[in-house]
This record gives C-alpha cells, sequence and structure tokens, in this order.
C-alpha cells in the first residue's frame, strides 16, 4: 500500500504547528497505526529529518496514550478502538489520511502529535480515591456487592484515561471521564466514606482545568474506545446534587471559589 499522510508538526508548545505531507509506500495492511508511523519515522531518520512525535506504550489498548485525532476522529474511524488497535487494512492503497493531536484547551500540545494530559491526572489527585487502612488484602468475599452495582462499577472502571471525550466534545469538556471515576466508587461500599467530598472536589478542579461545559451531545460517548455510557454522567450530576444538598458546600477548588456546577 502507498499512503498520502497530512501530520501535524509542531516544534513546541509556543511555536506555530503546520500540516505536513508525506508519502509512504510499503505499508502491510496488517501493520497497526503506530507500525505505521514508526515506518514513517525510520524514513524521516534516515533522510536526516526529525521524527514525528507521539505517544504510545503498551500498544494493547490499555494505557490510553496514544492520543490522535485521525481524519477528525479521535482514535480514527474504528468505534470502540484506541489508534494503537487500529489496523491499516482498514484504509486503501492512495488514501489520504489526516493525523492531528488532540484539540482542547486543556490538553496544550508539546510536540507534533503529543499533548499535555496531565490535567486528568490533577482531577483524580482532587478525589479520585479512596481511603483505605493498611494491611493485608482483605478477602475477596468481606464486602458483599450486589452484581448490578458491581457490573455498572466495572464498566465504568474500564475508562482508560484516554481523553477522546474531551478531543470529540465541541466544548472540550470532560464530563464523560470524570463522570466513570466518580460513578466507580460512588458505587461501591469502598467509595461510600468520601463519596460527597468526592464528587464535589473532582467537579471543582475539572473546572480550574479548564474544561467546557457539557451540552449533552453525546459525542464523547462515541468516541469512547472504552464504550463509556452517558448514564455515567447522569449520575455524576445526581452525585453532585446530592452533594450540594448535604450541607457539606463548601470544598476548596482550583480558582478559589467554594460552589459551581458540573454542567
Amino acid at each position: 500500500m502507498t499512503l498520502h499522510l497530512k501530520v501535524w508538526r509542531q516544534k513546541g508548545p509556543h511555536a506555530e504547528g503546520k500540516l505536513c505531507d508525506y508519502e509512504l509506500e510499503g505499508v502491510n495492511p496488517d501493520m497497526s497505526f503506530l507500525e505505521m508511523l514508526d515506518i514513517l519515522n525510520q524514513k524521516l531518520i534516515l533522510k536526516g529529518e526529525e521524527p514525528v512525535a507521539f505517544e504510545h506504550d503498551c500498544r494493547e489498548g490499555i494505557c490510553g496514550s496514544c492520543s490522535m485525532v485521525i481524519d477528525g476522529n479521535p482514535h480514527g474511524p474504528q468505534k470502540s478502538t484506541t489508534a494503537c488497535q487500529l489496523h491499516m487494512r482498514h484504509y486503501r492503497d492512495g488514501q489520504t489520511i489526516v493525523i492531528e493531536p488532540f484539540r482542547a484547551k486543556a490538553f496544550p500540545v508539546m510536540k507534533d502529535l503529543v499533548v499535555d494530559r496531565s490535567a486528568f491526572d490533577r482531577v483524580i489527585q482532587s478525589g479520585g480515591y479512596i481511603s483505605v487502612n493498611t494491611g493485608s488484602s482483605p478477602d475477596g468475599n468481606a464486602l458483599p456487592i450486589a452484581k448490578e452495582k458491581a457490573d455498572l462499577a466495572f464498566d465504568a472502571a474500564t475508562c482508560i484515561g484516554c481523553g477522546a471525550c474531551v478531543a470529540a466534545c465541541r466544548n472540550g469538556a470532560a464530563m464523560l471521564f470524570v463522570s466513570a471515576k466518580v460513578s466507580q466508587l460512588a458505587l461501591l461500599p469502598q467509595g461510600q466514606a468520601e463519596r460527597s467530598e468526592r464528587v464535589a472536589k473532582m467537579v471543582y478542579q475539572m473546572d480550574a482545568e479548564d474544561f467546557g461545559a457539557c451540552t449533552n451531545m453525546g459525542s464523547c460517548a462515541g468516541a469512547c474506545p472504552k464504550d463509556i455510557s452517558l448514564e455515567n454522567i447522569a449520575r455524576l450530576n445526581r452525585e453532585f446534587m446530592r452533594s450540594m444538598v448535604s450541607g457539606r458546600k463548601s470544598y476548596p477548588r482550583g480558582d478559589g471559589a467554594n460552589e459551581g456546577s458540573p454542567a
């Protein structure tokens, strides 16, 4: 296969970027998308040019590092697929492919296809944890959990924090990501101790990170490689309202205010 690639090149966070054209020959249809980029980089290095910077780690659809927009779609055109699990057999010989970084105010471009997604880390640090006593692991059946809630919590826990939901949202909202993390812990008995405080802190931190507002377009769920349900956003709104009426309305947030809204 021969492909015509238009790849976003940007030297640094404050540099101007542009789409650069590359023609890549000898692409095997069984290659993954990242393997195709590896071949491109090998050819660029042999020609004395700087390789394209992009993120990756596990290349198994687990870590969520391979954040890039392919032909206008976060992670590419295949549903429920990360960029590293997208294969070149889904493209035809001679096709033009446009490859860009995630576009969101909260995800500044660092170089080429690499964006800074540390805003997600700070949201998690603000409240996405549970307090437990140290010691040996408890018995697996020590805390009985209803199967329905266990299934819902497991579904929410499949979120890999890749940021595709933010890149797909016209507002750059992070509601699907935050709602998955809040839902996972709110549904389990281990997460009840910080339940009210957790959702408020995470929503306030989300706002402080300049993520946009959710307008219920649903594009986030459509782009999610792990099929996180929009029902989690509804649960997040309920959890937030529950926190606000619980009497604990004063939680620290990044911009110094004490009250806010997840929507």
